[in-house]
């Protein structure tokens, strides 16, 4: 490994919902490996994950994804200074295929190990791409599981500040594809939609734009919509699906941007991260960039990959755990219902 042998090497292990990824980070932001075996084509026809499925697919792929992620890394398990592994929130028979193989892996090497909560993970997929970044910070976390507002203070302090009473962000973008008869996952395909639409068409409700502090709530949204072509089906006037897709979409983002901006400025943060699967969205990045300009903060967000649930994140999280000394025991199991923040 030549000059590799200094560096403190990371095992990570990602099976919360449906990708089934292994990474080794090096030294906390260095990718060596970053293995992701996506299920999206066996639960399209079903339009959404299936847990029972996704389960058996991460238990026939998780020893071979391993295995690729230390050859592209040229890395052998004695290599590894630790094991870090998603135990929560996510599917719960997913998150235990990951929880067994890398308390497995730990104990047979005699390694540390490291249990990663998922949602902390999608805040430090930043660090791997902004070699630049530290903490304090304000980081959004909005994907299919989970729209969160994390105040970071620093590697291992966190306070949740706000988050979605019902709906997830992503989980509406899923809902309302499949109203618009888009495939699964509906996120990319909406987005896509939107951009041939006119976001100011329809005015959809802003849930919370103005109260509740930084909660957040979707399912009214998607009612809205439901309501809106149902309606229209009555009437029977032709629904523009792509003014459809980009005035939803326009409801969630101002939102979204809105309640995180308002937290950076309240709490003296001046720098805002954006993570999870809805951080690809490009109206949303664009849209908090204009508005994060205009404010005079900072704004960092992941590229795609990193976006969506993959290891690395697990594994950079992993890293600052055990610089910490935070290490798990072997009695450690999966939580499928976990609060980010401490």
């Amino acid at each position: 490994m030549g000059d590799r042998k200094l560096a403190e090497l990371i095992l990570g292990l990602e099976t919360s919902c449906d990708e089934t990824s292994a990474s080794v980070i090096a030294d906390g932001r260095k990718i060596l490996s970053n293995v992701i075996s996506s299920q999206v084509q066996m639960h399209q026809m079903y339009g959404g994950v299936v847990p029972e499925l996704a389960s058996r697919q991460h238990l026939e792929n998780v020893v071979p994804v391993i295995d690729e992620a230390l050859k592209q890394a040229g890395a052998k398990f004695a290599d590894l200074t630790a094991v870090g592994v998603t135990y929560g929130p996510g599917l719960v028979g997913a998150l235990l295929v990951g929880v067994a193989a890398a308390k497995a892996l730990a104990y047979a090497i005699r390694r540390p190990l490291i249990g990663v909560h998922h949602v902390e993970a999608h805040v430090f997929a930043n660090f791997l791409a902004h070699s630049e970044l530290e903490p304090p910070f304000i980081a959004l976390v909005a994907s299919g599981g989970h729209t969160s507002l994390l105040h970071i203070r620093n590697y291992d302090d966190f306070t949740l500040v706000g988050q979605t009473r019902d709906d997830a962000a992503g989980e509406a973008f899923d809902k309302v594809a499949r109203l618009l008869g888009l495939p699964y996952p509906g996120g990319p395909h909406v987005e896509l939609l939107a951009r041939s639409g006119s976001p100011d068409a329809i005015a959809f409700p802003r849930a919370f734009s103005k109260g509740a502090g930084y909660e957040f709530s979707f399912s009214g949204l998607k009612s809205a919509v439901i309501n809106y072509i149902h309606t229209a089906e009555q009437r029977r006037e032709t629904v523009n699906k792509a003014d459809v897709a980009a005035s939803f979409q326009l409801a969630v983002v101002d939102v979204l941007v809105e309640k995180t901006c308002n937290a950076a400025m309240e709490m003296g943060v001046h720098q805002v991260v954006l993570a999870g699967g809805v951080a690809a969205n490009s109206f949303l990045s664009h849209a908090m960039e204009v508005r994060c300009a205009q404010l005079g903060l900072s704004l960092f967000f992941p590229p795609p990959v990193l976006c969506t649930d993959n290891a690395a994140m697990v594994g950079c999280r992993a890293y600052y755990k055990h610089r910490a000394g935070e290490y798990s025991g072997l009695a450690l199991n999966a939580i499928p219902y976990l609060v980010p923040g401490r």
